[in-house]
């Protein structure tokens, strides 16, 4: 009997086989890639994957889709892991890690989140998600798409939207335009601040309230800060200041004992 799409899973099948191509062509498998697919599905990414590598570990919330995929590879080709991707330790998976997944929308930014912890084992991730999404992951300071999920993520990938993907080419389609997008952690050598608590605290209190001044945004630390120092104008808005900026007024507040560590 074939598969219902369930809503509660936020489940939209890739059907159309040009997109799966130009997915598989944009990841570029190698068969010894220590790779991990996202909600494989139906296998419409599983299968092409499969082809070209040794060995794929899937995480799959859907305990039907899991069995289905248990029954049609053996197990020393793909690992299955039947369970909500936002509770999987990545970090326990391996080193040098490649992630893909065609990403549920209802939960693409907190797992986006939940990546960032084992960013240090990654080698890359392909994700396609909500068109919306990915315009603001890559979206410049001052435009109205920049915010806070632009601002984390920057500070800990480079990014690239690489093509738009329609709602025909998935059953049932979505009520949205997809995108694919391939995210690269940086260096260690990259700015980084000196508390990721401290950053992740002062960028989602900076956006709560993102059309206010960042004086008034920032009411209760505003005699503390050094603006001039720093640069930054009192009179700016969140979505005004750089990754680096945001780095820069995290540390401040961190010294001045306003953030914890």
């Amino acid at each position: 009997m074939a598969h219902q799409a369930r809503k509660r899973f936020g489940q939209h099948f890739l059907v159309d086989e040009g997109v799966i191509e130009a997915i598989v062509r944009g990841i570029a498998p190698r068969p010894d890639d220590a790779m991990i697919e996202i909600g494989p599905g139906l296998s419409a990414l599983t299968a092409p994957l499969m082809r070209a590598l040794d060995h794929l570990t899937v995480v799959e919330i859907d305990r039907d889709l899991a069995a289905g995929l248990r029954r049609r590879y053996p197990e020393d080709r793909l690992t299955v892991l039947q369970a909500d991707a936002l509770t999987v330790d990545f970090a326990a998976l391996g080193q040098n890690l490649r992630i893909v997944g065609n990403l549920p929308y209802n939960i693409s930014s907190p797992l986006l989140f939940h990546l960032i912890g084992c960013a240090e084992q990654v080698q890359d991730q392909h994700f396609m998600l909500q068109r919306e999404v990915i315009d603001r992951m890559v979206a410049a300071p001052s435009s109205g798409d920049y915010g806070r999920l632009s601002v984390m993520l920057q500070s800990r990938y480079r990014m690239d939207k690489l093509f738009d993907v329609s709602p025909e080419a998935f059953d049932p389609p979505p009520r949205v335009v997809s995108a694919v997008v391939r995210m690269v952690p940086l260096p260690d050598s990259r700015l980084k601040p000196k508390s990721h608590k401290a950053f992740e605290q002062l960028v989602a209190r900076a956006f709560a309230q993102r059309r206010k001044m960042l004086r008034r945004g920032l009411a209760d630390w505003s005699a503390l800060i050094d603006w001039d120092g720093l640069g930054i104008a009192p009179t700016a808005r969140a979505e005004a200041l750089s990754v680096a900026q945001f780095i820069a007024l995290s540390d401040h507040l961190l010294a001045a004992g306003v953030l914890s560590a």
